[in-house]
């Protein structure tokens, strides 16, 4: 789809770290992560939530090492798992070093809260002997005494501060492979800190807004405040917190890159709320389909409007589109026509099979164009 001149959106520009095989910054496609919420020493468990998450679509995991027996399970849980592995790593330099070497793609840490400039020059060599990235991660909620004390609060300038004193201690190590955020559970407070960010550094930018809370109002306060960063084109890579399933946050991460067109996977319906117009019940049909579609990973559209008032004009618009009829027979379109009906009984069905049919020609074309290329 050709987006229109208001749809679009100019990302900021920065520079390109890799976290694993993953790139995050410059034109890289805005990635998305979650964390895993199980006890890391727990391999069976963890390994199975990272897949759990890579299944979604997560582009990134993150798992917690608090402690030395943390960082020996981590060893075992990159071996079984396919996806970059973050280890979080708050205070202590020493699984830092265990986690780089057990094959951590990136440590998220705080060069200024683990001590000794010999302890900082320590992590940052084993990071760059294993090929690790950094994140840099700021929290409204712990933010160093003295800017505290400067500032009487957490404030977005106290934040950025923050960031900018943990970047020049890597940057003085002549280590810049890090990206940054600067989280808070207000969401003011977070797009703030990170407007004013995005203005003093060229690093990329973890976004999201942290503690966000449970499913839906998490998703709501999430959307609000990492939506407008990423209007604003600031945002290389998202995490959704919510007190939930990590593979809801992922989820929920893609819909909100699907719904500002950033970047696609899967199906994106497109669906009314229903009202005494609709030709069939739209609320089950539309439930039905997000489960059987859910394997599906190629972009495509689907439209699913109860009745004629906006059906055809929302069908316009998609890959593929139902509207409703009368006597229990629909419309569907192809490529934004009217192609053929179809009776109630038949139509979940018959949209399943249509929409893998779409995918897998994209899927085709994608390749032969692929091929064409490597042949030029």
């Amino acid at each position: 789809m050709t987006l229109r001149p208001y749809r679009q959106i100019l990302r900021r520009k920065s520079r390109q770290i890799r976290v694993g095989r993953v790139l995050v910054g410059g034109d890289a496609p805005i990635s998305v992560q979650s964390m895993t919420n199980t006890l890391t020493t727990d391999v069976a468990g963890t390994v199975a939530q990272v897949k759990a998450m890579e299944a979604a679509g997560a582009d990134i995991a993150r798992i917690s090492c608090p402690d030395e027996e943390s960082t020996k399970a981590l060893k075992e849980i990159i071996r079984q798992v396919s996806l970059p592995i973050v280890a979080d790593i708050h205070f202590h330099y020493k699984r830092a070093l265990e986690a780089a070497e057990a094959g951590a793609a990136c440590l998220r840490i705080n060069p200024g809260n683990i001590g000794s400039a010999a302890r900082v020059k320590d992590v940052v060599k084993s990071a760059r002997d294993h090929g690790c990235s950094i994140r840099i991660g700021v929290n409204a909620g712990s933010l160093e005494r003295h800017l505290l004390e400067k500032y009487g609060e957490p404030c977005p300038e106290a934040m950025v501060e923050s960031a900018l004193e943990h970047a020049k201690i890597l940057q003085d190590n002549d280590f810049h492979e890090f990206k940054i955020s600067v989280k808070a559970s207000d969401v003011f407070l977070a797009v703030a800190a990170y407007q004013q960010l995005a203005e003093v550094v060229d690093a990329p930018l973890h976004i999201g807004i942290t503690e966000a809370g449970g499913l839906r109002a998490g998703t709501v306060k999430s959307s609000i405040g990492i939506g407008s960063l990423l209007w604003a084109g600031i945002g290389d890579t998202i995490r959704v917190s919510l007190s939930a399933d990590p593979v809801e946050e992922v989820k929920v991460g893609f819909d909100m890159l699907k719904a500002l067109d950033l970047r696609h996977r899967g199906v994106r319906i497109v669906s009314c709320p229903s009202c005494a117009r609709q030709g069939y019940n739209v609320i089950e049909t539309v439930a039905k389909l997000e489960d059987r579609l859910a394997h599906i990973i190629t972009p495509v559209s689907l439209s699913i409007i109860g009745c004629v008032v906006n059906g055809p004009g929302e069908a316009r618009e998609t890959d593929l589109g139902l509207t409703g009829g009368g006597n229990g027979v629909h419309k569907m379109y192809v490529g934004g026509k009217p192609d053929h009906n179809i009776g109630s009984d038949q139509m979940i069905e018959h949209i399943v099979r249509l929409v893998e049919e779409k995918a897998a020609a994209i899927e085709a074309q994608k390749a032969l164009s692929g091929r064409l290329a490597a042949a030029e």
